[in-house]
């Protein structure tokens, strides 16, 4: 089918003003958050596919008729960034409306790894795109698969070699869009409130208008609005070299998503909550002065740009946690440097407020200092004027000298300069004439002036990340067990990628006092699979409503949800017993919410069974000796005898070397050997040699080893040569 045989699709007309826009920085307005858009409607009191619509009813714009994709419906709502006329823009959000039933993916890879995989499939999966081109114009176009001019979506034919466009390439173009890495957002939630939030790109990933908070802002106002119940994020986000949800846990106690309420989810490796926070802790908590303290040889690279950073924080910089905290805000945050408005040097009138010595004694040190630096006649470091200081002065007075004394005129025309030393990145003072004119550019009045830059900063921060947080370039220490303590908790927060955030709609309060708000637990009769995981679904029944209003609403409800629910039929309410169908709800409940339980049968015939779970139709085990039961995302291979699924990293494969065309587990191994001896009377004096024989056995080659590609897992390769499989592909999202 082509896009001739139908009516062709009328264009929107271009608005002349953006005043009819929403604003993309309120956009949309949730019930207690300021202002918004200005309505003040909130769907909190809805389901999220009953919330989902309504939305989309309200503020979305068909970007091409639905007769063309059924199977995939898209919408599209234009937002505003600033004023125009000052230099902002437009925001446009697609949301692809996908029937799972007809999709070309079924199952939700994101489902298997952070524990929901038990959820039956959703008829419908939601996605909420923001692309890089902001442009409503250049979003709407694509390009002719022959000769590459761009053609808007809804035209029939190419304008420039007049060949026809087809359905297909409309449907690859929309399924090519799930895979965008350039994307400034990517979220998809399930008919069942259940979502995943794939990707998320600021300013660094290319927005001109937006920055990343202000995209996450954006997506946590979405899904307070449609009713959203919890969603995940896999943060494997590589930022300035590094790995940065290492850094930022240790600096702020939580990975970024943690501004918004993500939390810890589920860990790799059988990692638990637990174990996850004494590793924060264990990190955050090393002290500085561990690797200082080594030998007695001249300082090294890592102990001179530890101790500079020390001297330009205004707070004392003691731990781990308080370095690369100083860090990140460098980055973030740049230096503002001082204004004419500040007092001038010499002036007592306000910084002596906050000092907790007398001004007697700043003078005194200050005076020592000067006394130095003018016998001296050169640069001279900060430890050294420390070094000569320290009998003189406190260690902490000493340094809050070096920080105001910078910029101060004393004796005649005498100023005191600052610079950062280029080869060895130490802080350097000197007294100056006030005229003397051959002053390099570089050293400048204040303390300011040895501020590193942004990229200086950024550099700096890789090195110290290798050195102090990277298990794999970690600098060696004494004493060894904290290193080994720090390499250990290091590689438990590496191993921690995904983060759920729960927004707790079952505790959200009735706005609406004259209707009925249930949540639907469901009980199934002669269950056609094994554990069925079913979260309750929301029922809202006006305040008149029966029993039989409330089994029509509830089996409504589930087949709006599931696929596997198109037949599913209520029996009985088991806490009520055999009850009249007229009865009205509010003499079995007495308020205006709760919770009920229905049981009924879902019949899994029709071609249905396939949609029971989103873990697929494939029966594997997991159980790896780490502690493991279930798929994490991570790297595994099964035994070609018990066809056990195991970490490969667990059975000695790092990283991706190479994998066995044949793997025994230990426990067939070692049965079969157990066996042998059993049958042969072996005596127990060599049965160290048998478990040396089980070790060098354990991983064995037989043919040319396979290869595996860095974005598939050891499940997706032995698939792909006809071995034993488990579950279906394994994607990894990025998470920038």
């Amino acid at each position: 089918m082509d896009f001739s045989e139908i009516r062709p699709w009328k264009r929107a007309k271009r608005r002349g003003t953006t005043s009819d826009l929403c604003d993309f920085l309120s956009f949309p307005f949730v019930a207690g958050d300021g202002d918004g858009d200005g309505d003040g409607h909130c769907f909190g009191g809805e389901p999220f596919w009953s919330a989902v619509q309504s939305f989309l009813k309200k503020y979305g714009r068909l970007r091409f008729p639905p007769s063309l994709l059924p199977s995939l419906v898209t919408w599209q709502i234009l937002l505003r960034v600033g004023d125009q006329a000052d230099g902002g823009g437009f925001v446009s959000l697609d949301v692809v409306e996908e029937d799972v039933a007809r999709s070309r993916s079924v199952y939700c890879d994101q489902c298997r790894v952070v524990g929901w995989s038990g959820h039956p499939v959703c008829r419908k999966r939601y996605h909420f795109i923001i692309r890089e081109k902001c442009s409503p114009i250049e979003g709407s176009q694509r390009p002719c698969m022959k000769c590459g001019h761009m053609t808007y979506l809804f035209d029939s034919r190419c304008k420039s070699c007049n060949s026809a466009l087809t359905t297909d390439d409309l449907e690859d173009r929309v399924y090519h869009q799930f895979e965008d890495s350039t994307h400034l957002l990517h979220g998809v939630v399930h008919s069942n409130g259940y979502g995943h939030l794939l990707r998320i790109n600021g300013r660094e990933g290319g927005a001109s208008l937006v920055s990343g908070s202000d995209v996450m802002n954006f997506w946590d106002r979405l899904c307070k609005r449609l009713a959203v119940r919890k969603v995940s994020v896999m943060d494997v986000s590589k930022k300035h070299g590094i790995d940065f949800r290492l850094v930022h846990t240790v600096a702020k106690g939580q990975v970024w998503y943690g501004g918004w309420g993500y939390q810890f989810g589920t860990g790799s490796y059988a990692l638990t909550s637990d174990a996850y926070q004494n590793a924060i802790d264990t990190l955050s908590s090393i002290p500085l002065s561990t690797f200082f303290f080594q030998d007695r040889g001249p300082r090294t690279q890592l102990q001179t740009l530890v101790a500079f950073y020390q001297s330009l924080s205004e707070t004392e910089i003691r731990t781990l946690k308080d370095l690369f905290s100083f860090l990140l805000d460098l980055i973030r945050e740049p230096y503002t440097a001082k204004t004419d408005e500040q007092p001038p040097s010499g002036d007592w009138s306000n910084s002596s407020l906050s000092c907790p010595w007398t001004r007697n004694d700043v003078e005194r040190v200050e005076q020592c200092m000067v006394k130095v630096l003018v016998t001296s006649d050169k640069w001279v470091s900060r430890r050294t004027l420390k070094g000569v200081l320290c009998k003189a002065a406190s260690p902490e007075l000493i340094d809050y000298c070096l920080k105001h004394i910078v910029g101060r005129v004393v004796g005649d025309g005498i100023k005191v300069r600052a610079r950062c030393n280029p080869n060895s990145n130490a802080v350097e003072y000197r007294v100056e004439s006030q005229n003397c004119s051959n002053i390099s550019n570089w050293v400048e009045d204040g303390l300011d002036s040895i501020r590193p830059s942004k990229m200086q900063v950024m550099d700096d921060l890789r090195y110290l990340y290798d050195s102090l947080l990277n298990p794999q370039t970690m600098v060696t220490y004494r004493p060894q067990a904290t290193r080994e303590s720090v390499v250990d908790s290091a590689k438990k927060l590496l191993d921690c990628k995904q983060f759920i955030k729960d927004y707790k709609v079952e505790q959200v309060a009735v706005t609406n006092p004259f209707k009925i708000h249930l949540w639907c637990h469901v009980e199934l009769e002669d269950c056609a699979w094994d554990d069925p995981s079913l979260p309750p679904e929301l029922l809202v029944l006006p305040g008149n409503s029966t029993v039989a209003d409330l089994r029509s609403e509830a089996t409504k409800a589930f087949k709006e949800v599931y696929v596997i629910f198109k037949r599913f039929c209520i029996q009985e309410l088991p806490d009520f017993g055999p009850i009249d169908g007229g009865m009205t709800l509010n003499l079995l409940f007495g308020s205006s919410s709760g919770a009920v339980r229905v049981r009924g049968r879902c019949n899994a015939k029709y071609g249905l069974g396939r949609f029971q779970a989103e873990r697929g139709t494939e029966t594997w085990i997991v159980d790896c000796v780490c502690g493991t039961k279930d798929d994490d995302g991570e790297r595994m291979l099964a035994c070609d005898n018990c066809s056990i699924w195991q970490h490969t990293r667990c059975v000695g494969i790092d990283g991706l070397d190479e994998i066995p065309a044949k793997f025994l587990c230990r426990r067939c191994l070692g049965g079969c050997c157990v066996e042998s001896d059993c049958s042969s009377g072996s005596s127990s004096s060599n049965s160290s040699h048998r478990n040396e024989e089980v070790e060098s056995r354990i991983l064995e080659y037989e043919t040319k080893p396979i290869i595996i590609p860095s974005r598939k897992t050891c499940r997706d390769e032995i698939k792909s040569e006809g071995l034993r499989i488990g579950s279906g592909i394994c994607m990894t999202f990025d998470v920038q």
